[in-house]
């Protein structure tokens, strides 16, 4: 028997699989399935070389090395993780580059109709800034996917200078996703034998210090009760975050985070898998893994970026696979939403939603020309699900 095959006797020997989060109400077999999507087929592609469902629209925000619409200031290359932030009556987009020694972060101000009113630079000087996460307190963490990565704490708004917050731990950092009811902040770290990290702050809300941790558990354990230990040396020399604990879990190349009510998803796009780690009763489970999915049927490959919806559904962001971004529905429901024509070399990141809902955010890093300075960011509109 494969690997396929091995897994999926697995999960159906294992029965229906209820999470304690609001996201899985419904008992679903284990991991999420293709299935039709609740916003219907894709249609031909638009304009903007973008397929999307019936009654939605695409436009580019900004680009690469052009100054963003409205505005002088020149949009970053390799745009990658972002969040969207309120702003008076309008919100604040945040957009991480991806590039060595002049990444960091720009953000672009929309007013109440969507309009551009601003962009300007709240990080700059970092390297590798891949993703990252939005604080209950109104902050972007901008992570650096490095061997010895940092998290910077950045203010949308650009009234204050970004810090470092090395409390959070040195390594190859990728998301961060803020757990308000248990007051921690979950770390995925991209690496083959990467690990899946908490930071609990000494007071919630400030960053500056508090001690790391890191999920436990068997390396083959997919489903089942999980510890958390303390991180001797949160700067990893010279032994790295990931070989200081005996028993820390590896995940295959952690990516996109995400926390809705009492649920942290997290993905690991080196065996295209999507993870729920219930944080009300210290488990893990998979949302989604495509070994689980018909042969040939998986509709998602390459899971990278995550976000989510306040209605439950998931948006997954794919680097490779067919350029898509699919939703996860709480029923277990896997189907493409987005996808892009014409961008094979690219990868989309950045996905996030308007603080209302109605507006949909993501960037292709690499464009059409294949290369950083290529980025192209879009905004999605139309009868997003509550």
């Amino acid at each position: 028997m494969d690997r396929r095959t091995v897994l999926r006797a697995t999960v159906i020997g294992a029965g229906t699989a209820a999470f304690s989060g609001a996201l899985w109400q419904q008992a679903f077999a284990a991991t999420a399935q293709p299935g039709p999507s609740p916003y219907g087929p894709l249609l031909a592609a638009d304009a903007n070389g973008i397929q999307l469902p019936a009654g939605f629209t695409s436009r580019v925000v900004a680009r690469s090395s052009e100054p963003v619409a409205g505005t002088s200031y020149v949009w970053h290359p390799a745009p990658d993780g972002g969040a969207c932030f309120p702003s008076g009556t309008g919100w604040i987009y945040v957009s991480n580059s991806e590039v060595l020694q002049r990444g960091g972060v720009s953000a672009i101000r929309f007013a109440a109709d969507g309009s551009i009113t601003s962009a300007y630079k709240i990080l700059d000087g970092t390297n590798w800034n891949c993703a990252g996460g939005a604080t209950p307190w109104g902050t972007w963490l901008s992570c650096e996917e490095t061997p010895f990565g940092r998290v910077f704490e950045t203010w949308p708004e650009g009234n204050r200078a970004a810090e470092v917050r090395l409390a959070m731990g040195r390594f190859t950092h990728e998301a961060a996703a803020c757990d308000p009811d248990r007051e921690v902040i979950y770390l995925t770290e991209d690496r083959a034998d990467g690990c899946f990290y908490r930071f609990v702050p000494e007071t919630w809300g400030d960053l500056r210090t508090g001690q790391l941790q890191v999920l436990c558990a068997p390396e083959e354990q997919t489903s089942g009760p999980v510890t958390w230990v303390d991180i001797p040396d949160r700067g990893g020399v010279p032994v790295p975050t990931r070989s200081q604990v005996e028993g820390a879990k590896p995940f295959f190349g952690g990516e996109g985070c995400w926390y809705d009510r009492g649920v942290c998803y997290f993905t690991t796009q080196g065996d295209n898998r999507v993870w729920a780690y219930d944080a009300v009763n210290e488990t893990i489970d998979l949302a989604y893994d495509d070994d689980l999915v018909p042969a040939g049927t998986a509709p998602l490959t390459g899971v990278d970026n995550i976000t989510g919806s306040g209605g439950g559904d998931l948006y997954v962001a794919e680097d490779g696979g067919n350029m898509e971004i699919n939703i996860i529905t709480p029923t277990g429901v896997v189907a493409p939403f987005i996808r892009i024509l014409g961008q094979d070399t690219s990868e989309i990141a950045g996905p996030a939603f308007s603080p209302d809902g109605q507006r949909f955010y993501f960037s292709s890093q690499r464009g059409t020309a294949g290369v950083n300075g290529g980025g192209i960011t879009y905004e999605v509109t139309g009868p997003f699900r509550a």
